[in-house]
């Protein structure tokens, strides 16, 4: 009995130690559990805390491509506009094709109307010059400028208008003589002006860089003698119109009055010659226009064409046709007939006006 006691007691002994190493694996294996769900939260609470840390990085980058939806909208709107212009263009080149053909069946007109005028650039001295050819090709688009009106004979040349206008000289020119006044002009690729202290008009060829002619205005005043209002030596102007060239200046043969000559451009001879009654003194500027000379009181702020005087019919008639003065002192008024316009220097200022003209068309019959 006592042996089957102790043999339960030794078991009873050995289970309870196999019990006791049990719970000690079993505590063992508790605190593993504890440790690998601790690192569990901890690795999740760090990999959400990086992501966490992108997402903070990404947000400014939401506005940028919200941004770039925006610009390629944009872009693609671009992309059809310039399609848009590009169609466009080709209109303007058609019509502007259109209005040269219908341009060219209008006779010569009579001026009814200025209006502007459009500042081109501010440059230079209160006196200059500054033109185009005429008789240029439309690709041609050269301007010519000149400062001052007298004691200088350097000429700058500009490719085109926007170049004329950003100041970008293609060509400087030094010419033989220097000149007298502000009514010079470029015709058929040749300078013509008033040479100075002389009635001389000289004709400079900017293709050779020589005088081809040069001829004297017959008793012509000159150096002041008649010049327009403001003075500056503007005794002699010579200028062009859709019928070719003039001189206008005064001689003592006809009291100081204003004398109107045709000119031979090549040879610089008169052709004819006009002796009006209108004193060349009380003349602002003038310009012809189809054959007609308008006279205008340009030195004033409330200028006007007010004198006209016809070479087809040696007449004369009063007129009353307003233009701005904007800069107040108009040094220079010049009629283009390529461009039916007038080129003007105003105190400093290149400006253009735009002329009316009451035309007869010219029809199939007429020609």
């Amino acid at each position: 009995m006592s042996q089957s006691i102790e043999v339960l007691n030794l078991r009873t002994q050995r289970d309870f130690q196999y019990v006791i190493k049990m719970e000690n694996q079993m505590k063992g294996l508790r605190t593993k559990f504890r440790q690998i769900e601790d690192d569990r939260k901890s690795v999740m609470a760090r990999n959400f805390q990086e992501l966490n840390d992108k997402m903070d990085e990404l947000k400014p980058l939401i506005p940028v491509l919200e941004q770039y939806k925006m610009d390629a909208a944009l872009i693609s709107q671009f992309k059809e506009e310039i399609r848009n212009l590009s169609a466009l263009y080709q209109r303007v080149l058609r019509l502007d094709s259109r209005l040269r053909s219908c341009m060219g069946k209008l006779t010569c007109g009579k001026l009814m109307k200025i209006t502007g005028p459009v500042t081109i650039k501010i440059s230079g001295t209160r006196f200059g010059a500054w033109m185009t050819d005429p008789l240029a090709t439309t690709r041609n688009n050269r301007v010519w400028y000149m400062d001052s009106y007298t004691n200088s004979k350097i000429v700058r040349e500009y490719k085109t208008m926007d170049d004329f206008v950003a100041g970008v000289v293609s060509r400087t020119y030094s010419l033989p003589f220097k000149w007298e006044g502000t009514n010079h002009m470029v015709y058929n690729g040749s300078l013509y002006y008033n040479k100075y202290q002389s009635n001389i008009i000289v004709k400079y060829s900017f293709e050779t860089g020589s005088v081809l002619a040069q001829r004297a205005l017959e008793f012509a005043g000159f150096h002041n003698m008649y010049p327009y209002t403001w003075g500056g030596y503007s005794d002699i102007d010579v200028m062009a119109d859709e019928l070719g060239m003039w001189a206008v200046y005064a001689t003592n043969q006809n009291a100081g009055n204003v004398v109107i000559s045709q000119i031979d451009p090549d040879t610089l001879q008169v052709l004819k010659t006009w002796n009006t009654e209108y004193s060349k003194r009380n003349a602002g500027e003038s310009f012809m226009i189809c054959g007609t000379l308008y006279v205008t009181n340009s030195h004033l702020s409330g200028a006007k064409v007010y004198y006209a005087y016809s070479t087809k019919t040696s007449s004369y008639e009063y007129i009353d046709i307003p233009f701005h003065n904007q800069y107040f002192h108009i040094s220079m008024l010049d009629y283009n007939a390529r461009e039916r316009a007038l080129y003007a220097w105003n105190n400093g200022h290149q400006v253009m006006f735009n002329v009316t003209l009451f035309h007869v068309i010219k029809t199939e019959d007429d020609s």
